[in-house]
């Protein structure tokens, strides 16, 4: 797994799972099943501290998991999250 910080162009469905990424000027498709990641939802950060028993932090999607592939064949999974203007990969696994 290598961790990064890269700006990337993804391109999504109507429901907003990715479709196609643009990494290092290399296109790659999506060739599975995009999986959601999952954190604890921005309005919650001020209650942070406070115990929720019974129940848990209230979640948000924070990013997708993806396998992609290039038109050469090169493969990779991807670990991608939105900051409500541009698109971060965070991690790539070979």
């Amino acid at each position: 797994m290598t961790r990064v910080q890269e700006f990337v162009e993804v391109w999504t469905n109507g429901v907003g799972e990715p479709q196609r990424l643009v990494w290092r000027s290399r296109r790659f498709r999506v060739t599975d099943m995009p999986t959601a990641l999952v954190g604890p939802c921005d309005w919650w950060g001020p209650f942070s501290g406070h115990d929720v028993t019974p129940g848990r932090v209230p979640l948000s999607i924070s990013g997708w998991r993806f396998q992609a592939s290039s038109d050469d064949g090169e493969t990779h999974v991807f670990d991608v999250e939105h900051d409500g203007a541009h698109w971060h990969l965070v991690r790539v696994y070979d």
